[in-house]
């Protein structure tokens, strides 16, 4: 670690990147792929921040079976530049695996796949990447009033360290989302915990029960691989609609996804807006593909027939109460059309109930006072991504994700991940981006330090 004494300053990064999921790797890669090409003065020099100690993206979530909702040619670089050595192809082909997958005639990879897909891209930018280093603050770096860098104070085993940068790019993720009052526990769970905890359920007592909350992909999923894996225990699955909705993929409604449709949706008044959502919510809210729906509906039936219900469907009910107990959890579900409450204890209850985006001014201190908001209160973000400020702040400030308000349903998703990172890229170039090896400013007083590169 290398000190910053009084009137030094740390190197100034053209782009910090916080988190290191999806997309910022593909971020990475964008800004890899720039500087192969141009080299020299006009390379960036960028820097990303990821604190978990590798990479790592919904690992609770690796079901075995369960496959991408998206085709594999909507990968971290295709639809920006097909001829990239990041793409799928090339990751299959270095995986001897190029042929087998062509014979598969499926568009749709294993998720667990997809995630290997992501390993194998990180670890080709491996070298822009800080893991086990987490941003805990950002504050503005101001001479004669304006803003001209944001040091960034990233926590690692190390200790802190100070950072500087021109732009800044989050892409920290979505958080899970639990109903209000319900924290999450030993015994009651996110589905993005599953994968994580079930192995720690104790084989000499088995579960008898499990209840399963939620009516999304997810949900159905959960339900299906606990009903595989624990064969000597009841599923029960709690909804408020009659059944799962199956997913609108065709390939109308599937154009909501479009790269041209983010810009149709940005330029739309609010409450085309907000039809636009209305209608297509259909293609990725709350909805299962239509095969897991019908093996699930299967498998009931042929329950049923043989006396033998272990999948049960509480349709129409939502739960009321869940109290962890010293035997496990007890739950109350009651009929939404009745209102009749059922007492229903279970060893594990696995909400699958979604995800919310993180704030993306979370991590901005004062600077989030600089960023302008819309009349209903939201961050105002413009069509490259880059959140509105005031003008005195002549940073870059970019989000990837928390932007479906301003960008449409694809903003938070992997579908437009590969376009959106290019949209960022020519951003930066656009507004006269310098290279990290011009004038370097000094920190006004005080001390830290900064990882040596």
């Amino acid at each position: 670690m290398a000190q910053v004494r009084p009137g030094e300053a740390p190197v100034v990064h053209d782009l910090i990147g916080i988190g290191f999921g999806p997309s910022n790797v593909a971020m990475a890669i964008a800004v890899s792929e720039h500087n192969l090409r141009v080299g020299g003065q006009e390379a960036i020099n960028a820097r990303f921040f990821e604190q978990q100690p590798r990479f790592g993206w919904h690992r609770g979530m690796l079901i075995d079976d369960a496959t991408m909702q998206v085709s594999f040619l909507k990968d971290l670089v295709t639809l920006r530049n097909p001829a990239s050595d990041f793409s799928f192809l090339c990751y299959l082909k270095s995986k001897g695996r190029l042929v087998d997958f062509i014979n598969h005639k499926n568009l749709f990879p294993l998720r667990v796949e997809f995630h290997d897909y992501f390993e194998w891209a990180a670890d080709k930018v491996d070298a822009m990447v800080s893991y086990g280093h987490e941003v805990v603050g950002i504050t503005p770096a101001t001479r004669d009033g304006v803003v001209e860098h944001l040091d960034i104070t990233v926590r690692s085993g190390e200790g802190l360290a100070l950072h500087r940068a021109r732009n800044v790019v989050i892409g920290t993720g979505l958080r899970p989302f639990m109903p209000d009052g319900v924290e999450r526990t030993d015994r009651v769970w996110h589905n993005c915990d599953l994968l994580t905890k079930v192995d720690g359920l104790d084989a000499a007592a088995a579960p008898s029960r499990f209840i399963v909350v939620g009516a999304g992909q997810s949900a159905a999923e959960n339900v299906a691989y606990l009903h595989r894996r624990f064969p000597g225990a009841e599923v029960c699955a709690v909804f408020s609609r009659y059944g799962y909705s199956p997913a609108d993929d065709s390939g109308f409604a599937n154009r909501i996804f479009d790269p041209q449709a983010v810009g149709e949706f940005f330029a739309a008044p609010e409450d085309v807006k907000r039809r636009l959502m209305d209608y297509h919510g259909n293609t990725n809210y709350s909805v299962v593909d239509i095969d897991l729906i019908d093996d699930l509906y299967r498998q009931m039936y042929q329950e049923k027939v043989l006396g033998t219900e272990r999948l049960r469907f509480l349709n129409v009910s939502r739960l009321t109460d869940v109290r962890e107990t010293p035997a496990g959890v007890h739950t109350t579900v009651q009929s939404l059309v009745t209102g009749e409450e059922i007492p229903l204890d279970a060893d594990v209850v696995v909400f699958a109930t979604g995800y919310r985006p993180a704030d993306p001014l979370g991590l901005l201190g004062d600077v989030a006072e600089r960023c302008l908001r819309d009349d209903a209160g939201r961050v105002r973000v413009e069509r490259d991504y880059r959140i509105a400020t005031d003008p005195a702040l002549r940073c870059g400030i970019y989000v990837q994700g928390g932007t479906e308000h301003t960008h449409g349903i694809t903003s938070s998703l992997l579908s437009n991940t590969a376009v959106r990172v290019g949209e960022i890229l020519d951003s930066l170039l656009g507004r006269g981006l310098k290279s990290g090896a011009d004038e370097v400013r000094t920190v006004a007083g005080g001390t830290g330090s900064t990882a040596a590169r």
